[in-house]
């Protein structure tokens, strides 16, 4: 499945993307905190890389992080996602980049809540939302089981 992945070329990119949505995942770019798309979202289903579409993280680990940006304890499928040292602005940060298509996604940061003490701090920008009641259509049915009514 992971294979299905890939990464389009930059033309193909620049014309799919927005300009923000470019920017944050090619060039590592920040989008404005309490104004994106995700913030504040409270809708169930999962967000995937906006360049791959590999699968990212769950809205059950979704928290308020008073950020303005959503955050996660923890990501979905853990394969999907890499960390790496970021050291720009004079600071040592863990830079959250998805695995396969090498989209920069945010970062991560050891002040989330329990269980995991991690918050994934993502741009929505780099995010594409799948309602839970689409997950099926859009080729994503192996996690609509998180989801069902118990």
């Amino acid at each position: 499945m992971s294979d299905s992945y890939k990464k389009p070329s930059d033309g193909e990119l620049q014309q799919k993307l927005s300009p923000i949505q470019y920017k944050v995942t090619q060039h590592e770019g920040t989008e404005s905190p309490f104004n994106n798309e995700y913030w504040n979202n409270h809708e169930a289903g999962i967000y995937v890389d906006v360049v791959s579409g590999e699968p990212l993280f769950s809205s059950l680990d979704k928290f308020e992080s008073g950020t303005g940006w959503p955050s996660f304890t923890q990501p979905l499928v853990k394969d999907n996602v890499k960390t790496k040292t970021d050291r720009k602005f004079l600071m040592s940060r863990t830079e959250v980049r998805s695995a396969h298509a090498d989209s920069h996604l945010g970062h991560l940061f050891d002040d989330g809540p329990k269980p995991t003490g991690l918050r994934y701090c993502m741009n929505s920008a780099s995010l594409r939302f799948i309602p839970a009641a689409k997950l099926e259509a859009e080729g994503y049915g192996q996690f609509a089981h998180l989801f069902a009514k118990k």
